[in-house]
């Protein structure tokens, strides 16, 4: 009989956690997870799921503006906000309570409340200690916020997700995924949304023509990116509040939401004094294998600051559980893995951007070739609505394997999963040039791509 009361106490009941648990229990392991706020994590409560369907809620918009090109007539349209609160939250309750099902039917244990690691066999809640052979940190990321004057006027992404009423005039301060996805949804839905930056451009470490196009689009679209600038301080000013920038410039709003990036979430979980590495940001410091610098403790997903994705997480949890409960160790593959921005228009990415492609192929004294479309959607050409997508393929041209395939526009999301696949088999240009495209679609642009931008080419 064991010595501990579990085989594994995971602290976090997010996506990794809750798959790397329940995956761990089907071995026979005896398993709890411990979790302080609601089952589900960041992404099913607060963040890609609720996030998504106020996205949904706002493209309803552009479908009626669309309308009347295509021969409707649509009266007149009004946003009913809280509405779509109240059924946005229905949707989550809905969610939490499948996970906590997944939970139950796999024999996982809920400890409801805060997990502080003891030691290297034990974790404590709300005043109760349990043992465990090993512990899994799986705690997430939280949002940060800078310390300037007023900051506690401004929201996060957390409370932008439940709002009682719908802000007319909002800043968002970023300019980073959340930031550019939130903007879109709001002005979308009808408010004046500026975005403060402190870059030259939104979403700095993505392809520089994905940030070129969404931005341009975006402005198009009303919002206003205001680049180089630094919030100075926020003050309340009667209903609403007053940013200031530089010198004496202020902007006049309803809400200021700060989207300037998470941090990993490990304060106050016991884990320096019980030995474990954290890095300067407080991520958790771990090897391929997932494991600390101490040999019983591990942690995966957000907290360890690799790649900030829900599949990531999971496919993590996967691979925890195969080294650690199935004797067979499995790092994690993180190359090629697809990645989107559901911004208005919407990105799908995936594999390097040029720069870094360009980069790894002049070391070894070769370099890539550029394939680009940019062009107006056929839906487009009758709804009237300015807007332009933009597909991109980078190729090694000693190999000709696509090493990034990169989209700005509707459902690029949807259409760049699929292409992932290919660059995850490694495709060459060949392979997607003799692959027949579906006609009429945008998707069939990445197979018909012939001619490489000439700034690329061979001769040059």
């Amino acid at each position: 009989m064991s010595k501990f009361d579990y085989d594994l106490i995971t602290i976090g009941a997010g996506s990794g956690g809750v798959r790397a648990s329940r995956m761990a229990s089907q071995t026979g392991a005896r398993v709890a997870v411990v979790e302080e706020s609601r089952v589900g994590g960041t992404c099913v409560m607060r963040g890609c799921v609720p996030k998504k369907l106020l996205v949904y809620a706002s493209q309803f918009a552009h479908g009626f503006s669309d309308a009347k090109g295509f021969g409707w007539s649509v009266g007149e349209t009004k946003l009913d906000w809280p509405q779509l609160i109240a059924t946005k939250n229905a949707e989550l309750d809905r969610l939490e309570g499948i996970y906590g099902r997944i939970l139950r039917e796999n024999n996982v244990d809920h400890l409801d409340g805060r997990g502080v690691v003891k030691d290297a066999h034990t974790v404590e809640v709300n005043g109760k200690t349990y043992t465990t052979e090993k512990i899994l940190i799986a705690t997430g990321g939280w949002p940060h916020l800078p310390d300037i004057p007023g900051i506690e006027h401004a929201i996060t992404s957390n409370e932008a997700l439940d709002l009682e009423e719908f802000p007319e005039r909002i800043v968002i301060v970023g300019g980073g995924y959340i930031a550019v996805e939130f903007a879109g949804l709001f002005n979308s839905m009808g408010a004046d949304v500026t975005i403060i930056i402190r870059a030259g451009n939104i979403l700095r470490g993505f392809d520089e023509d994905i940030r070129d196009t969404l931005a341009q689009e975006m402005e198009k679209a009303g919002i206003t990116i205001n680049r180089e600038c630094v919030v100075r301080s926020i003050e309340k000013e009667g209903d609403g509040y007053s940013v200031r920038m530089h010198g004496t410039e202020t902007i006049s709003c309803d809400q200021v939401f700060y989207a300037t990036g998470r941090a990993p979430n490990t304060k106050g979980l016991g884990l320096e004094e019980a030995g474990v590495e954290l890095t300067p940001k407080g991520a958790v410091v771990v090897d391929e294998y997932f494991q600390t610098a101490v040999p019983s403790i591990f942690a995966l997903g957000d907290v360890i600051d690799r790649i900030q994705l829900t599949p990531v997480a999971i496919n993590e949890g996967m691979a925890f559980v195969d080294t650690q409960f199935k004797n067979t160790p499995r790092p994690m593959d993180y190359d090629n893995i697809p990645a989107a921005v559901f911004s208005q228009p919407p990105v799908g990415t995936v594999g390097l951007m040029e720069a870094e492609a360009r980069a790894i192929a002049k070391e070894k004294g070769g370099d890539v070739d550029i394939y680009m479309s940019r062009f107006r959607p056929m839906k487009h050409t009758l709804s009237g609505r300015d807007s332009h997508a933009m597909m991109k393929l980078i190729v090694d041209r000693e190999s000709q394997i696509v090493v990034g395939c990169h989209m700005v526009g509707d459902d690029a999301p949807e259409i760049v999963q699929g292409f992932g696949v290919a660059l995850k088999c490694g495709a060459t240009k060949q392979q997607f040039d003799a692959t027949v495209g579906i006609h009429p679609t945008a998707a069939e642009e990445f197979v018909t791509m012939r001619d490489k931008l000439p700034d690329h080419d061979e001769d040059v």
